[in-house]
Parts: structure tokens; C-alpha cells; sequence
């Protein structure tokens, strides 16, 4: 997921999070109020990427709707914007900040060969046998 989105799904899903000072949400809301005024002004109060960020908002389990989100601010390249980026990076510091704050911060990759790794972890990708050609059995 990029960081803009990344960084819109964080923000909602730690608005509510028990255990954070009032001073916590209110840092966060406005962090993710200020985005989503960067992208409604960038891209359109009507467009779709502010659509996508609004069903999302009503329906923050959804994972089709989380993809939605992606999709629709891929498309307009939302995180190649240096004011946009920085506004999520901005964004997601804050939820890092917070108490468990990590656990509110999921990347999901899909697809093969894939590794992910934050914070100081490892991932690795071990394949066996030549890529495209099929092992005799």
C-alpha cells in the first residue's frame, strides 16, 4: 500500500483507539483532516479519490474497500505529490506515537515473490528450480 493511503487507513482505524490522550486524537484527527483537504483540493471534492476515502470512512472493515481507496489514488499518483507524502508521512508518525500504534499501520502486499519487512525485521523470498521452466516428476 503507498504511504498516502497507508496513512489514511492508519488514521481511521486509530481515531477511536482507547488508551490514547485526547490530545493523541485530536493530533491525529487534524493530521487526517489536513490530507484529506490536500486531496479534495488536488484531485476534487467529487472525484474519486475522495469518494473512495469517504465509503471507506463508512465502512472502515472493508477490505474491498481499502483496495478501492488504493486503486483510486494510484491512479492519480497521489503519493508521487511531495505535499501529499509528506502530509501521510506527518500523518503516520502520529500513529506510530500512539500506544500500540504499529498494530493500526498494516501493509498488505499481494502477489508472488514477495517479501515485506519493517522496523529493523527481514523477510526473504526462497525459490527453488528456474523461473518458467517446470521441474520434471
Amino acid at each position: 500500500m503507498d504511504p498516502v493511503t497507508l496513512a489514511i487507513v492508519a488514521a481511521l482505524s486509530a481515531g477511536a483507539a482507547s488508551g490514547s490522550t485526547e490530545v493523541a486524537k485530536k493530533a491525529i484527527a487534524d493530521g487526517y483532516e489536513a490530507l484529506k483537504f490536500q486531496l479534495k483540493k488536488k484531485f476534487g471534492s467529487n472525484g474519486a479519490p475522495a469518494d473512495a476515502i469517504d465509503k471507506l470512512q463508512a465502512t472502515l472493515d472493508s477490505p474491498a474497500r481499502r483496495e478501492m481507496l488504493a486503486k483510486e489514488l494510484n491512479a492519480v499518483n497521489a503519493a508521487a505529490d511531495p505535499e501529499l507524502l509528506g502530509a501521510a508521512q506527518s500523518l503516520l508518525e502520529l500513529v506510530r506515537a500512539l500506544p500500540q500504534g504499529e498494530q493500526y499501520i498494516q501493509q498488505v502486499a499481494q502477489g508472488t515473490r514477495i517479501a515485506q519487512a519493517s522496523r529493523g525485521s527481514t523477510a526473504t523470498v526462497s525459490m527453488y528450480g528456474t523461473p518458467g521452466k517446470k521441474d520434471d516428476a
